[in-house]
């Protein structure tokens, strides 16, 4: 079986090298040893486990993606990198006509979608790869398309933790807005409460110590008008191992799309689930 190449973007990033390491550790997928990094970043090469990895900066990229290619042939881009480039990255992905899997939160995503959709390759855009909140996230969409207003009149809190290094509010929590307000609250993600003081992540939520650096704990709490009707709803995940893996099924995913001669597409994680 011939083994899909993959290029992990936004090394040495925690969740682009947590993918790395399920990357050489399969026999469905090849490494490339190249890496779009920040600008913020001086090194010029990242090693793990002896496999060495050239990281590349944003005024280098276009030359050494050319080369890459010829050498490489078809391959899927993985970013990982940071909500300020996000777009930038993938005007560039499809610019050179390379597939890619954006698993990065942020920036501006209505433009995200068009770049993808007025280009010729097709892309996984997901906020969040962890299949089984995707899951989660899906039945919520079954229930507020169901049962619209059903929570009429409740206030809606959430709040979400994750590691101090996370720049942007988290993009699961973003998406869970619309479908909470579809039942019936009325809410902002602007009200998002966000968490990233590890002190506070510690001792008031219970996070564990050594997932202090790599977490994403978020509790959607409804509360009735008269207060004597609470729901609440949580997911917590520590590591992120559950990431790189929902990444990879993306990839097998995507690389059928590009093989049944699909272009100018944009797939969610949903789709990846359904495998539509």
């Amino acid at each position: 079986m011939e083994r899909i190449k993959i290029m992990v973007n936004g090394i040495p990033g925690n969740v682009a090298v947590n993918l790395v390491k399920h990357i050489v550790n399969s026999e469905k997928f090849e490494l490339l040893p190249y890496s779009l990094t920040g600008p913020e970043i001086s090194d010029d090469v990242f090693i793990l486990d002896k496999f060495q990895i050239n990281l590349i900066q944003p005024l280098k990229k276009q030359v050494i993606i050319e080369d890459i290619k010829k050498d490489a042939g078809l391959f899927i881009s993985i970013d990982f990198t940071h909500p300020s480039a996000v777009n930038a990255n993938a005007e560039f992905y499809c610019k050179n006509n390379l597939p890619f899997i954006m698993g990065t939160t942020g920036g501006n995503r209505k433009q995200l979608h068009e770049t993808v959709i007025s280009s010729h390759i097709p892309a996984v855009i997901a906020p969040n790869m962890a299949k089984q909140i995707v899951g989660f996230q899906a039945m919520m969409e079954y229930a507020a398309q169901s049962f619209p207003g059903i929570f009429k009149g409740y206030s809606l809190e959430i709040k979400e933790s994750h590691q101090n290094g996370k720049a942007d509010t988290s993009g699961t929590a973003k998406a869970m807005v619309e479908y909470f307000n579809e039942l019936g609250t009325r809410f902002s993600t602007d009200e998002i409460i966000k968490i990233r003081d590890p002190n506070v992540q510690e001792k008031e939520w219970g996070v564990p110590e050594e997932f202090l650096g790599g977490h994403a704990w978020h509790t959607y709490t409804l509360i009735s008008e008269d207060k004597t009707v609470k729901f609440s709803f949580t997911h917590n995940v520590n590591g992120r191992s559950i990431y790189a893996k929902g990444a990879l099924d993306a990839v097998e995913y995507l690389y059928d799309k590009i093989n049944q001669g699909i272009k100018g597409k944009v797939f969610s994680m949903i789709d990846v689930l359904k495998k539509k």
